[in-house]
């Protein structure tokens, strides 16, 4: 991958909380459809004292909104490669939610295929496994969906800020970054025979209707390590408490084997 400036670099990786001399790991999140690095920052109360946290910020919102949104899938899956590469210094965990998840996977196939650093573990949420392909169910929201129909989307699934809500202009913008994203969740097609070595462990919630109930299961297909599953309540997004301490629940940060019990 192409090396990346510092200035760029310091609005693509976004250090919630920076390494230090004690620190044993970084935890580095990928961004959901529509979604940028601010859901992550809550969870800056809640890692262990010696996990230091990082969030992608992908082209197009934040700090990286005077570039154009990627156009495929390819595109935004080479530049968060790049970018999460950039961010490695010592062990990390990689994380991805919903579209996220699927990009998190994406991106720990490619390093591992360029014989990069591997995460420890590739954590993924609230998501379908890859190797079915883009399937009608995946796509929803979709192109064709109204402003309307995509902002109440948002309000029952996502993680809209009151602010935004509050506000038409940041609406028109997150609807815009959501088209954005929809556009490039569209393009993604699996690689027949794509896995991943590393522990993997998949999240999952109770109530969640947007994902298969098997997802679970599912995951299994593509992790050739070790791997587990852990279902807690909630819909797509978890509840709002499962969501502010959502680290609680990924072993891997307090370096406890992937298979024992959270």
């Amino acid at each position: 991958m192409a090396g990346r400036t510092p200035g760029k670099q310091d609005t693509t990786v976004i250090r919630i909380k920076e390494r230090d001399e004690h620190t044993s790991r970084t935890l580095i999140c990928l961004g959901f459809c529509g979604g940028g690095t601010g859901p992550y920052h809550a969870w800056n109360a809640c890692v262990p004292a010696d996990v230091a946290l990082s969030a992608v910020c992908y082209p197009g919102r934040e700090g990286r909104f005077a570039e154009p949104c990627a156009t495929d899938w390819d595109e935004l899956a080479a530049d968060t490669t790049a970018a999460v590469l950039s961010a490695v210094d010592g062990p990390y965990v990689l994380f991805g939610h919903s579209m996220g998840g699927w990009m998190a996977f994406d991106v720990a196939a490619r390093i591992e295929r360029g014989g990069g650093p591997l995460p420890e573990t590739l954590v993924v949420s609230s998501c379908n496994a890859p190797d079915r392909g883009l399937t009608p169910r995946d796509m929803f929201p979709a192109r064709q969906d109204t402003d309307a129909s995509l902002l109440d989307w948002m309000r029952a699934n996502g993680l809209m800020p009151a602010h935004v809500l509050e506000d038409p202009d940041l609406q028109e913008m997150a609807v815009e970054l959501m088209r954005a994203d929809i556009q490039v969740r569209d393009t993604f097609r699996y690689t027949p025979g794509t896995a991943v070595s590393v522990p993997v462990q998949m999240l999952s919630a109770t109530g969640d209707d947007v994902i298969e109930q098997d997802a679970g299961n599912q995951w299994r297909r593509v992790a050739t390590g070790p791997y587990r599953h852990d279902v807690l309540p909630g819909g797509h997004f978890y509840t709002p408490d499962i969501w502010r301490e959502l680290p609680v629940h990924i072993p891997a940060l307090t370096a406890t084997p992937l298979g024992a019990p959270a």
